[in-house]
């Protein structure tokens, strides 16, 4: 039995919630979220481009998440990207991510420069975002699996 063999077989004996997922397309995913991210960033104003862009955020953050768990279930990937989201929030309640904002672009898309409470339901809603991609990759990890069966 070959190597790859051995892997669909190990992979149709997890139960379905312990499924990893490959990592190839979780990269993939993380680029169309952070395409996403600069396309709200930069092609809408207001309300939108804000709060699209902070759920997306979180959303690059459960994938992250993925990337470096790719047998953790969704609750745990939720709580991380959720946890991360909201330490970075209320750490710009302190002076650090508006330095770090001010170093370079890229650190203030990070980071951000000021704490808002109506950022924290966006975090929900970006990790929830990422449930659905998770829920794809999986589902797409195990019709590879059960194919090569």
């Amino acid at each position: 039995m070959s190597t790859t063999e051995r892997a669909a077989q190990a992979d149709r004996q997890l139960p379905r919630a312990t499924l990893p997922v490959a990592r190839s397309p979780v990269l993939v995913a993380a680029a169309v979220v952070v395409a996403a991210g600069l396309g709200a960033r930069y092609g809408l104003t207001g309300w939108w481009a804000k709060y699209l862009g902070v759920a997306l955020w979180d959303t690059l953050v459960y994938v992250l998440v993925l990337l470096v768990r790719p047998g953790w279930s969704m609750g745990r990937c939720v709580a991380g990207a959720v946890a991360i989201g909201w330490a970075v929030e209320f750490a710009q309640l302190t002076a650090l991510p508006a330095w770090l904002s001010g170093q370079h672009i890229v650190l203030r898309w990070m980071f951000g420069i000021g704490f808002s409470p109506r950022d924290l339901p966006a975090y929900v809603a970006g990790a929830l975002v990422g449930v659905a991609i998770h829920a794809i990759l999986r589902g797409h990890r195990r019709r590879a699996a059960q194919g090569a069966g």
